[in-house]
This record gives structure tokens, C-alpha cells and sequence, in this order.
């Protein structure tokens, strides 16, 4: 393949911020846009001290230019640990330990902590995008990294990795599509029975429990709704032994840079905040993001997380809900499996060989638990 990444100029960006906004955000409106890739996200995450090299993240953000015109450019982390990523690779960082070898330090094109979907190469054209794999893999064999992870890509993504012999491997995520419902009911109507039944049930547990709800969008999303929100955001983490990812000055930047691209659900009993989650919002798409608790409900978090998230959805004529990685349990809501897919590239041929096998062995599995999956859909058989 000729190397195409030396028609146009790189340039390595050690922060987030020495990119040009308006530059970045038009190379992603191209692609579709997306909240979590916009520079105001990006460069909020480093300015926080969320991801910076002193908690595992170095960026070395890659840029192609022509004629002093942005190309192409792609966030590019270098790691010294696996976690925030939700595309596991621990296994093999311990087979390169117990062969004497050095996983890390390793590349990453990914959004720190966000496993959502979506263009992570920015380019003006599929050539622009193509020399930006080239790019990627020269710097990588350059500084000598064990290798480089694209993680949760779109289709344009996948497209120029599998071209440049990348390995692509699959998750599964579980997201719900609006099939025009006129409100929730119509939604309901639409299950099976015993699904109806139980959600039914659920959501009359919360509203026994006097628990009711309030949703603020926007500038109407106070500081101190912010601040309880990163109460309840603190202590999930907190409760499973870890400190959270991102910090409350992450959220105080969202707060300013984009107040349109969040959704906050508060639930309130006896007249004060007891748990909360909040949405990502973009065009007509929600984001499932965070929650938390600061009193234990039954069925509380099902309420929060999915049943309040779609009623709005549904009122306001979105067009899905993602709701994050993992969990079958997403599918008693509706929200049904979709494939995602990231690319690797090993710079060690013996490993490269032996995690292309077992790529293969584990893409068997997906399609077949997708299949499972698939035919235990929640809607009515004759809907």
C-alpha cells in the first residue's frame, strides 16, 4: 500500500486545547457529529485533570494538514493502564508479562471513560481518513508502543482500519429505537405481556415509595443540581471501592462549554434530591451516561436510568437511546443488542498472530450470542 500519510503535513498536539475548535468540530460534523467528540468535550477532559499523563492518559493528539487546512485528526492517548476504556484487554497485557514483554505503554484512539459509538478518525475525505491510519502507525513503530486500539468506531472507522490490516474485534451494546410511539403507553403496548407487566410493576414500586421526578435541560440544570449530581456520581464509584474518573470540575466545564448536551433527571422524596441520572443529548439521539443514589429504592435505578430517559425520548420525538455498555438486563426494557466494533494493531507478530486467532474464535461467539440474544426480543410476536 503506498503511503499516502506523506501527502499531507502531521502535526502532534500534546493537549486537547492546542487543537483549533471550530477546525476540529467541522472535521466531526462531517462525520455526524457527536458530543463526546467535540473539542469542548475532549479538551474539558484534560483541563479537569480527568485524563492528563498523571492518571494514565498522555495525549498525543494527531493532526494531518494541507495548505494550512486541517485534513484529518484523531485523539490518540498514550496508556499506562487498561482501565476506562469498556473494550477489555487485560489478558493480554498479561501475556506479554509472563513472556517478558511489555504491554505498556500502548496507543489508544478512544473517548477517556466513554464507550459510546461514533466517529473517532476525522477526516474531510476516505483518502484523508486512510493517511491518518498510515500516520497513526508510523508514530506508533516510531515511538516503539506495543500497539494501538481504536475503540467503539463508526462504519467510515472500521472501514479505514480493516483496509490497512488492522484486526477488528465486536462487543455488544444495547440501545432502544422510537418506532413513532404516540407516548409510554403505546411503548408498553408494544412489549409482550409479561415484560408490560413487569415494568408496570416497577415503576409502581418507585411511586409507592414517594419517590416523583423533575428533568432540567440545559441552563436550567443549576450548580446545586450539578453539585447533587456529582454527589450521587461520587458515591456509585465510591461504593464499589473505586474514585471516580472524571471530576466535579470536569462537570462545571460541561456546565459552561455544553449546557445543551445534557439532560438531567432528579428524584425527589419528601421534598428533597434522593438520586439522579443524566442523559448526553445530540440531534435526536440520548446518551445513557451516569447515576447515582443517596437512598436505596426498590426499582429506583431501573426508573431513573431507562423508564424516565424513554418517556422523554418518546414526548420529544428522539430517535434512540443508548444505553451504555454491557447488561442484559437492558434488554427487559427494550433496548435491543447492536454490534460495535474496535480495531487493534500489535506491533509484535507472534502476539498479532495469536490474537488474530483468538479474534476469530471470540467473533464466533459474538454473532452466536447475538443470535441468543435476538430471540428472546421483548416485543409481541404479532406486534
Amino acid at each position: 500500500m503506498p503511503d499516502i500519510s506523506n501527502d499531507y503535513v502531521t502535526r502532534v498536539l500534546a493537549a486537547p486545547s492546542e487543537a483549533d475548535a471550530c477546525a476540529w468540530n467541522a472535521l466531526l460534523a462531517m462525520a455526524g457529529g457527536s458530543p463526546f467528540m467535540r473539542h469542548e468535550y475532549l479538551a474539558a477532559l484534560h483541563d479537569s485533570d480527568s485524563a492528563t499523563r498523571d492518571t494514565g492518559w498522555s495525549p498525543q493528539f494527531l493532526t494531518l494538514w494541507r495548505d494550512d487546512e486541517l485534513q484529518a485528526a484523531c485523539p490518540l492517548y498514550v496508556k499506562s493502564h487498561s482501565y476506562g476504556e469498556y473494550v477489555f484487554d487485560w489478558a493480554w497485557a498479561n501475556a506479554y508479562e509472563q513472556h517478558g514483554l511489555r504491554y505498556y505503554p500502548k496507543a489508544l484512539t478512544a473517548v477517556p471513560f466513554t464507550p459510546v459509538p461514533g466517529p473517532r478518525l476525522l477526516a474531510r475525505d476516505a483518502k484523508a481518513r486512510a493517511a491518518l491510519v498510515q500516520a497513526v502507525l508510523a508514530w506508533c513503530r516510531k515511538k516503539k508502543v506495543s500497539s494501538w486500539h481504536l475503540l467503539f468506531g463508526d462504519d467510515d472507522d472500521v472501514q479505514a482500519c480493516g483496509d490497512a490490516g488492522l484486526m477488528l474485534r465486536h462487543t455488544v451494546q444495547f440501545h432502544w429505537m422510537n418506532q413513532g410511539y404516540a407516548d409510554f403507553d403505546a411503548f408498553l403496548a408494544s412489549l409482550a405481556q409479561e415484560k408490560r407487566k413487569k415494568i408496570r410493576q416497577e415503576r409502581r414500586k418507585v411511586q409507592e415509595a414517594g419517590v416523583a421526578f423533575r428533568h432540567a435541560q440545559g441552563s436550567a440544570i443549576t450548580r446545586p443540581d450539578w453539585d447533587f449530581f456529582y454527589r450521587c456520581y461520587e458515591r456509585t464509584y465510591l461504593e464499589h471501592g473505586n474514585p471516580p474518573y472524571l471530576t466535579r470540575e470536569f462537570f462545571r466545564r460541561m456546565a459552561h462549554a455544553m449546557p445543551n448536551n445534557w439532560l438531567l433527571f432528579l428524584a425527589e422524596r419528601n421534598g428533597k434530591p434522593v438520586a439522579c441520572s443524566l442523559i448526553g443529548l445530540e440531534g435526536k439521539v440520548a446518551y445513557g451516561r451516569y447515576w447515582g443514589a443517596l437512598e436505596r429504592v426498590d426499582c429506583l435505578h431501573f426508573e431513573a436510568c431507562y423508564y424516565q430517559p424513554l418517556a422523554w425520548c418518546i414526548a420529544n420525538g428522539y430517535e434512540r437511546f443508548e444505553g451504555g455498555a454491557q447488561g442484559e438486563h437492558k434488554m427487559a426494557r427494550a433496548l435491543m443488542p447492536v454490534k460495535t466494533t474496535s480495531a487493534h494493531w500489535l506491533a509484535h507478530p507472534g502476539f498479532a498472530d495469536a490474537v488474530e486467532k483468538f479474534l476469530a474464535r471470540e467473533g464466533r461467539g459474538i454473532g452466536n450470542y447475538m443470535e441468543h440474544l435476538e430471540a428472546r426480543s421483548p416485543f409481541r410476536h404479532d406486534a
